[in-house]
This record gives C-alpha cells, structure tokens and sequence, in this order.
C-alpha cells in the first residue's frame, strides 16, 4: 500500500496580527482609538447629587444651596414682619414708660412742694396772731418783735430746704448773684468794685440762683483822659 503523505501546514496568523506586524504605525492608531473609546464611554449619574425635588425639599432645612425666589419672598416678609411687630412693641413700652416717669416727677415735685409748705406753716401761724392783734393795746415793740420772730422762723425753715439769701454789704460785685443798680464814689481804692448797699436781697436753692440780689456798687473815680491834638488836626 502505498503511503500518504501528511500535508504540514504553517498555522496561519490572524489577519489583524499581520496587518499590525505589517504596518506599526497601524497599531499604534488602534490602541490610541481603543483609549478613546473607553475614556467617552457613558458614565452614569452620581445617585448622591440631589434631585430637582429634592433640592426644593432641602429649601426649608437650609440643605438646598440655591433658594428659590418665592421663598426667598416668603421668608424676607416673614422677618420684616417679626421685626414690625418687636418694633410696635418697644414703641408701646417707651411710650408708657414716658409716661411713668412723667407721672413719676409730677408726684415728686408735689411731695416737695408739699413738704416745704407744711414746714412754714407753723411761721404762717405765727404771723396770722401778729396780724391779729389788738392795735389799741398792742405795744409796738410787741409787734415788732412778733414779727421779727416770725421772720427767723421762716428764715430756718428755708434754708433747711436749702434756701440761700444772697447781698451782704461790703462784699465784691459778683455779676452771676448781683444786679447793679445805682453806684456810689468809692472813699479808696478797695472799695472799688465792693456793694455800697444792698436794696432787696436775692435767694439761690442749691447751686439755682433763684433771685439776683439789687445792690448799689462802689466805683472809685478815675481822672478823665485829656485829649491833645496835633497842627495836623489828629489827635497825638
């Protein structure tokens, strides 16, 4: 019998593989082109990131980052009206704490007022026996002493209240307690710009002038100034 020959065939290489051994810079460009595609491939939606809806919900837990106009509106108007609302009540309370305390000062003055009255009074009643007196039998040094009487009496009681009398004869002029009215020639010169005499005394509360004192006041006399002209008519 006669025998076969066995055929060896080379194993042929796939087309691809020798069209890449054949051209290099083809292979190259494949493998760019497959980096391509995997780099565009589609990628899918973070679950993480908010919704629209959900991005509306998380407005009013401060979770959303934009807020929408409507309730930007809603919560701006909310405010002002909280605001309106603590400024009408601090108005109330100022108004009636004004009024507390003008009530307060009106009473206050009138318990003072009412203070200082009940401490004359017993001078008043001093002076209202003087004033009924008999003239017919009333001694005049009576009378005056009476009265003299009541006038310290009343004296005390104001200056407890913190009365001042103000005029004494022989002090300086002091323009912020004296009023001049009328002068005198001093006899030297440390008279000048004393009080020659006092008219009517003034008073001052506390450091409140009440009534300036009218006094008359020591001037010294000055030589008067003779004035010499020159040929030219002004004066030298």
């Amino acid at each position: 019998m006669a025998k076969r020959k066995k055929s060896r065939r080379k194993p042929r290489a796939a087309t691809g593989d020798v069209a890449q051994m054949a051209d290099p810079e083809a292979t190259a460009e494949s493998a760019v082109e497959h980096d391509f595609d995997s780099a565009t491939e589609t990628v899918e939606p973070d679950s993480a990131l908010p919704t629209s809806g959900e991005a509306e919900a998380g407005l009013g837990t401060g979770v959303g980052l934009v807020e929408l106009p409507e309730e930007a509106v809603r919560r701006l108007t909310g405010e002002l009206e909280e605001l309106n609302d603590k400024y009408l009540r601090l108005a109330a309370e100022f108004d009636n704490y004004r009024k507390r305390m003008a009530r307060e000062r009106s009473e206050t003055w009138g318990r003072a007022q009412a203070e200082l009255v009940k401490n004359v009074l017993d001078a008043l009643d001093d002076l209202g026996r003087v004033v009924s007196l008999d003239v017919a039998q009333a001694n005049v040094e009576d009378v005056v002493a009476g009265v003299d009487l009541v006038e310290r009496k009343l004296m005390r009681q104001l200056e407890a209240a913190g009365l001042g009398r103000l005029g004494v004869e022989g002090e300086t002029f002091d323009p912020n307690y004296h009023e001049a009215v009328g002068a005198m020639p001093a006899a030297s010169m440390e008279q000048d710009g004393t009080v020659a005499a006092v008219l009517q005394p003034g008073y001052r509360l506390g450091s409140m002038l009440v009534r300036p004192a009218r006094v008359r006041v020591f001037l010294a006399s000055e030589a008067p100034v003779e004035e010499t002209a020159s040929e030219d008519g002004h004066e030298a």
